[in-house]
């Protein structure tokens, strides 16, 4: 296919992408306690790297929001980000392999009330964890009350970025095709450079240095080359270095096949991403991104939605919105350095209220507890533990379900009138009965009546644990005296001999 036949669709799109990027690339390593200048790195080998070897046609990739709660705690406790890039570098190998090995259908193994708990406990983290950039606090300053440590300049112009964040979005947007195409948060970046600029050198209403966004100046290559970060191996033997990897590799996998199906049905080609290849591209991405001092990348949905509203056709908006960063990086430092870290606190409010939103926990409590518990487990696992537990929790409630739900239908009982004295019991099994299910069988058959009719129906039976096999066994040889009459129907036959009993359920044996 010939990417650049749509090239006057695609070169606008890619504009409206990259300002919609830079201010989350910067705002993303704020979230994430990494160096700013590792958030445009990201956004570069998402676009142009992973943009080449990606197969969507629409998808845009770059520094996910979902990834700065693990960034945050790897970087601290595996005591620098030059350990941590050795972890992005191993977890973008795994990718690889997950890609090679087909594994694209990863996310259809999750159960959607956890990765949407996920991704709830991530906008949660990270709306907390953006608190002191929102007010510009500084622990330093002199002063014995909250108030005296607090910044007005910093909290004014984060209170002005949200209230235009809000404004263009419910309202501008859906007012006009222009505002859809000039994006909130450049408009808030540029109100807070301008807001920076006029009121420099006030005590009471200006900002320090510590309170704006600081990515390398670069005058020469030597400098530039500098600028960058590079991976300490000598770290590759740390345990865990290898549990952060997975985790980004698993989290980074699931966010991306979430999105990739997200901006699928957005497509109004309706072009299928093939996710396997979309594996391999976000692994190599990651290699690239951890070996020069990025953050991990996965394919986005606010930026891949912002190419496809723009009117974007083919993965060339991508990759050129990654150079267009690239220049940014090289030509305007001096501009993004003047750039309030409030008013990033204040994009990554908008971002982690869409992912945390009062709405969804509505919908999911409107579901069932069976969807609304795994989903309130996983989100308090991951605001009080880590990512990986509280996902884990999740699962667990999840199969604790399953559970209940396997002990409560192990089974049905049948009874058919003989004669006027006796019955007949039938038994009919689920199609899974496994150790769980032995109460449940133990409580039926105490139940019979002596010298009862009993019919155990394995027709429908697909998988029998030995446990349950032992159960009838043994109460046929414990209650003798009550001279059970048993039948058991398989797909096989009917066998009328208690002694066959294994034979007719493990034929094999």
């Amino acid at each position: 296919m010939n990417i650049f036949k749509n090239f006057k669709n695609d070169l606008p799109a890619s504009i409206v992408v990259f300002f919609v990027a830079i201010p989350l690339c910067l705002g993303i390593a704020l979230a994430s306690g990494a160096p700013l200048f590792s958030g445009l790195i990201a956004g570069i080998i998402g676009g142009v790297v992973v943009g080449i070897i990606s197969g969507s046609p629409l998808g845009v990739s770059g520094p996910a929001a979902g990834l700065a709660a693990i960034v945050l705690t790897a970087i601290s406790d595996l005591g620098g980000f030059n350990i941590f890039l050795v972890a992005v570098v191993l977890g973008g190998a795994m990718q690889l392999l997950f890609g090679l090995a087909k594994a694209g259908v990863i996310a259809n193994y999750f159960p959607s009330a956890v990765i949407k708990g996920m991704l709830t406990g991530i906008g949660l983290i990270i709306i907390i964890k953006q608190v002191p950039y929102f007010f510009g606090y500084d622990a330093s300053l002199s002063g014995e009350s909250l108030m005296d440590k607090i910044s007005v300049g910093s909290t004014a112009i984060a209170l002005v970025s949200m209230a235009i964040l809000i404004l263009w979005e419910s309202v501008l947007t859906k007012a006009s095709k222009v505002f859809r195409l000039i994006q909130g948060p450049l408009v808030a970046v540029v109100v807070g450079i301008v807001y920076y600029v006029t009121t420099e050198g006030s005590e009471s209403w200006g900002l320090t240095s510590s309170m704006l966004v600081s990515v390398p100046v670069n005058t020469n290559l030597d400098e530039l080359v500098g600028s960058f970060a590079f991976p300490d191996f000598n770290a590759i033997t740390n345990v865990q270095v290898w549990i952060v990897a997975f985790t980004i590799a698993l989290v980074a996998s699931l966010e991306t096949l979430l999105c990739v199906e997200a901006t699928d049905k957005l497509d109004e080609e309706k072009r299928i991403t093939p996710k396997n290849r979309e594996l391999i591209a976000q692994g190599i991405g990651n290699m690239f991104s951890g070996l020069i001092g990025g953050l991990p990348v996965t394919q986005v949905i606010v930026r891949s939605s912002a190419n496809i509203q723009s009117g974007g056709k083919t993965k060339l908006s991508a990759i050129i919105h990654g150079v267009f960063l690239m220049i940014s990086v090289f030509l305007i430092p001096d501009m993004l350095n003047k750039i309030p870290l409030s008013v990033l606190a204040a994009i990554l409010f908008v971002v982690g209220y869409k992912l945390a939103k009062p709405a969804l926990f509505k919908s999911m409590y409107g579901l069932g507890f069976k969807q609304f518990l795994p989903f309130v487990f996983t989100v308090i696992g991951i605001v009080f533990t880590d990512l990986l537990i509280g996902i884990g929790i999740g699962i667990l409630v999840s199969i604790l379900f399953i559970l209940v739900d396997n002990y409560k239908n192990s089974h049905r009982l049948i009874v058919e009138d003989v004669t006027d004295e006796s019955k007949k019991y039938r038994l009919v099994f689920s199609e899974e009965m496994t150790f769980v299910n032995k109460h449940p069988v133990i409580k039926e058959l105490n139940n019979l009546p002596k010298q009862a009719l009993l019919e155990i129906d394995l027709r429908m039976t697909k998988f029998i644990d030995h446990d349950i096999v032992e159960v009838i066994d043994s109460f046929l040889s414990t209650n003798s005296d009550k001279e059970i009459n048993l039948k058991l129907l398989t797909e096989r036959g009917e066998f009328n001999n208690p002694e066959d009993l294994y034979k007719a359920v493990f034929p094999s044996n």
